[in-house]
C-alpha cells in the first residue's frame, strides 16, 4: 500500500445542548477530520483533541501543527504492509498520541476497504452488536439529572455516567441511586479531586457504582492506586493509560480494576489493541470512552468495541444525541435494547457526507507527491 494524498480538515460543530464536565463547558467543537487516499481508496480518520489543554496536553491547534509539520512529511509517499506499519513510522515524534491516532486510523479505514472487509474484521473484532451506555454532563440540580436520566434509560442505555466534580457528586449520585436503584450507574470525575479527598470519595461506596472514572491526576498511577487500596468502589483509569506499558503498569501497581480505551488517548488502533490484549491478559475489564466524536470518530469507537475484552458498555451512543445532523450516513443509531449493530461493509461501513463536511469546513491542507497546497 502506498499512501497518496493526505487531506486535513477542520471543521465546526455545534452540539445540541452544553456538555459540563470538571474542567469546563463545551459546546462548540473543533474537530480535525484526516481523509488518506491509499492505493485510490479514501480511508477517514478523526483527531479527537479538544479546543484546549484541559483533557491532555493536546489541542485542535497543536494538532494542525504536528501533523502539518511532522507526521504528513513521514508518510506521503511511504510504502506500507499494513495499516499498523503507521505506528512505527511516528515512533520518533514522542507523545502527540491523538495526531497520530487520527491519520493512523484514516490508513485502518482505507486498508479495510482495500480488503473488502469491515473494520472490526481487520482488527480482529468478533462481535456483531456492542452494548452502548451515556456519558451526562453535569447538571445545577439533582432533580435535573435524575430527570435526564429516566430519559436515558428510557431510550435503553445499558449504562449510566455521571460527570462529577467537587460539591456536585455525591448529593447527585444519591439522587439517582434513590430513583433507580437497580441500573448499571457510574461516576467520572476527570481528575478533579486529589489524594486528600480519599475519605471524600470512600462516601460513594454506598452507592454500589460500577466504577468511579479517573478521580486524582490526569498522569498519576501512583496516587490511584493508594487510593483504590482505601475505597470499595473499583477505580477505573482513563487519563492516565495511554498506551500498554502504562496498562500494565497501573494492573501491576493495583491502580485501577477497569481500564477506558480511547482512540485518540492512546494513538489509534495498533495502540488500542496493544492495550486491550494487555488487559484481557489480565482479566481486567475495559471499554470505549468518548470524546465528542463526529460520525468518523464514533464509526471507529463502533469498530474497536468489537474487540472481545470490551466487556462493559462503552460511550458510543446514537449520533442524534449530540448532532442535529452528523457528517455520516447512516447516522448511527441505538437500539430500544440500548445495542448497535456493527456495520458490515468495508471499511468504517458508513459514508461521509462530503457536501456537508465542505460547508462545515473552515480550513484544509493537502498533500500529495511533494507538492502542499493550503487554504
Amino acid at each position: 500500500m502506498i499512501i497518496d494524498t493526505l487531506v486535513l480538515r477542520e471543521i465546526r460543530m455545534r452540539l445540541k445542548a452544553p456538555f459540563e464536565t470538571s474542567f469546563g463547558v463545551t459546546q462548540d467543537r473543533r474537530i480535525l477530520l484526516v481523509e488518506a487516499i491509499v492505493d485510490g481508496v479514501s480511508g477517514w480518520g478523526e483527531v479527537t483533541t479538544v479546543e484546549s489543554p484541559s483533557y491532555n496536553a493536546e489541542t485542535t491547534d497543536t494538532a494542525w501543527h504536528i501533523i502539518s509539520d511532522f507526521i504528513a512529511p513521514r508518510l506521503i509517499g511511504a510504502h506500507l504492509h499494513h495499516a499498523s506499519d503507521v505506528a512505527a513510522l511516528l515512533a520518533p515524534i514522542r507523545g502527540q498520541q491523538m495526531a497520530k491516532g487520527g491519520v493512523e486510523n484514516a490508513v485502518w479505514d482505507a486498508e479495510a476497504q482495500l480488503r473488502g472487509v469491515p473494520l472490526k474484521t481487520l482488527l480482529g473484532g468478533t462481535l456483531d452488536e456492542i452494548v452502548c451506555g451515556v456519558s451526562l454532563g453535569i447538571r445545577e440540580t439533582p432533580e435535573a439529572l435524575v430527570k435526564k436520566v429516566e430519559e436515558e434509560v428510557g431510550s435503553g442505555y445499558q449504562r449510566i455516567k455521571l460527570k462529577i466534580k467537587p460539591g456536585k457528586d455525591l448529593d447527585f449520585a444519591a439522587a439517582v441511586r434513590k430513583a433507580f436503584p437497580a441500573i448499571r450507574l457510574s461516576v467520572d470525575a476527570n481528575s478533579a479531586y486529589r489524594l486528600d479527598d480519599a475519605e471524600h470519595l470512600k462516601k460513594l461506596d454506598q452507592f454500589n457504582l460500577l466504577m468511579i472514572e479517573q478521580p486524582l491526576e490526569w498522569d498519576d498511577i501512583h496516587s490511584h492506586a493508594k487510593l483504590q487500596s482505601q475505597i470499595r468502589t473499583a477505580i477505573c483509569l482513563d487519563e492516565c493509560i495511554n498506551n500498554a506499558g502504562h496498562a500494565l503498569a497501573a494492573i501491576e501497581m493495583g491502580a485501577c480494576r477497569i481500564i477506558n480505551i480511547k482512540l485518540g488517548r492512546v494513538g489509534g488502533h495498533t495502540s488500542a489493541r496493544e492495550v486491550h490484549d494487555i488487559c484481557q491478559q489480565h482479566s481486567l475489564p475495559v471499554w470505549c470512552g468518548g470524546m465528542l466524536e463526529s460520525g468518523v470518530g464514533r464509526a471507529h469507537n463502533i469498530a474497536m468495541s468489537t474487540l472481545p475484552n470490551f466487556t462493559l458498555p462503552g460511550d458510543v451512543s446514537a449520533s442524534q444525541r449530540y448532532w442535529a445532523e452528523d457528517i455520516i450516513e447512516p447516522e448511527v443509531e441505538v437500539s430500544s435494547a440500548g445495542t448497535i449493530k456493527v456495520p458490515q461493509d468495508p471499511g468504517i461501513g458508513y459514508s461521509v457526507k462530503r457536501k456537508l463536511v465542505d460547508r462545515l469546513t473552515v480550513r484544509t491542507t493537502e498533500w500529495k507527491a511533494g507538492v502542499v497546497a493550503g487554504t
